[in-house]
C-alpha cells in the first residue's frame, strides 16, 4: 500500500501472528469491529515470513512468544529484508516482567497490548499505527523543521531505525546516529546539532553520562536532550536531575514525539 498523507483504519493491511487458534479468532473479531478489512492470520514466525513474501502488511501484530521464535527474533529477521524493514510492529502479551519485554521494546514496537486488551487499548494502538505511517510535518515558529539537525544515540540498530523513521515522518531530514554516549560525543564534536535524542541503557557510556557531559560543556549545554527509554521512573530521577529536557517511554506514539519536539524547541507561552 502506498503511504499517503491521509489514511484511515480500513486502509490498513494487517498480519496477525498468534499461535492459539482461539486467540486468533478473538483478535480477528476485535480488529474487524475496529474497521480493519485487510487482515490475514498465521500461527508461527516461519508462517509469517512465508506469507510476507507475497503479502507485505502495513502492520504486524504478534504474540510475544511463538512456537518457533520470540517476537523480537521475528522482527530482527524482518529487519534484514528491505521490503519488510518499514512494517509497523505491535506485540500482544500477558507477560508482566519488564525484563522479558525489554527486547521487543528495543525493537521499535508501536504498542505493547496486554492479554486480554479492551477496545480502547486496541483503537489507540491502531491510531498510533496510522500516525506512524502518515507524513505530518511539525510546524515550528523558530525553526524550519527540514533544516533541524538531530543526533540519535542508541545501541539498538532497530531502535535507531525506528526513531529515525518517526523523526522523518514529522519532517526532520538531517539525522545522524551513534551507538553509545562515547560515539555521541564524537559526533557532537564534529557537527552542530539542534537536538539530541538518546537511550538510557547503553554500553561504554550510558545516557545519563551523556546527559551529564552535554550539560557540563560550555559548547553543548544549550542543546535540548530528549531521552527515549523503557526504564521505570525510579531509575530516571538522577537523569532528570542531570538536566534531560524530556523523557519519552518505549514504546512511544508519534504524537508524543511531535508534542515533545514542539515543547523543546518553541519558547514557553507561545
Amino acid at each position: 500500500m502506498e503511504v499517503t498523507s491521509r489514511l484511515s483504519l480500513d486502509d490498513l493491511g494487517i498480519l496477525l501472528v498468534e499461535p492459539s487458534t482461539m486467540q486468533r479468532r478473538v483478535i480477528q473479531q476485535q480488529l474487524s469491529e475496529q474497521g480493519i478489512k485487510t487482515l490475514e492470520a498465521v500461527g508461527s514466525a516461519r508462517e509469517a515470513l512465508t506469507r510476507m513474501r507475497v503479502f507485505i502488511p502495513d502492520l504486524i501484530i504478534s504474540s510475544l512468544y511463538l512456537p518457533d521464535a520470540d517476537a523480537h527474533e521475528l522482527f530482527a529477521l524482518m529487519q534484514k529484508d528491505a521490503r519488510l524493514s518499514e512494517v509497523a510492529k505491535m506485540v500482544v502479551s500477558s507477560e508482566q516482567k519488564r525484563e522479558n519485554l525489554e527486547a521487543v521494546r528495543q525493537a521499535g514496537v508501536l504498542a505493547l497490548l496486554p492479554k486480554p486488551f479492551d477496545r480502547n487499548d486496541l483503537k489507540r494502538a491502531l491510531v498510533a499505527t496510522l500516525e506512524y505511517l502518515m507524513h505530518e510535518e511539525v510546524e515550528l515558529e523558530l525553526y524550519d523543521i527540514t533544516t533541524l539537525r538531530v543526533l540519535v544515540v542508541d545501541d539498538s540498530r532497530m531502535a535507531r531505525k525506528h526513531l529515525t523513521r518517526v523523526l522523518q515522518q514529522i519532517g526532520v531530514e538531517h539525522i545522524d546516529e551513534a551507538v553509545d554516549g562515547s560515539e555521541g560525543i564524537k559526533q557532537l564534536q564534529d557537527g552542530a546539532y539542534d537536538l539530541v535524542v538518546t537511550d538510557y541503557n547503553m554500553p561504554v557510556m550510558d545516557g545519563e553520562a551523556l546527559v551529564n557531559y552535554i550539560r557540563q560543556s560550555a559548547d553543548y549545554s544549550h542543546i535540548p536532550i530528549m531521552m527515549v527509554t523503557s526504564e521505570d521512573e525510579s531509575r530516571l530521577a538522577s537523569v532528570r536531575q542531570a538536566g534531560v529536557s524530556a523523557i519519552c517511554d518505549k514504546p512511544f506514539e508519534v504524537s508524543q514525539v511531535r508534542n515533545l519536539l514542539v515543547s523543546l524547541l518553541e519558547p514557553d507561552g507561545d
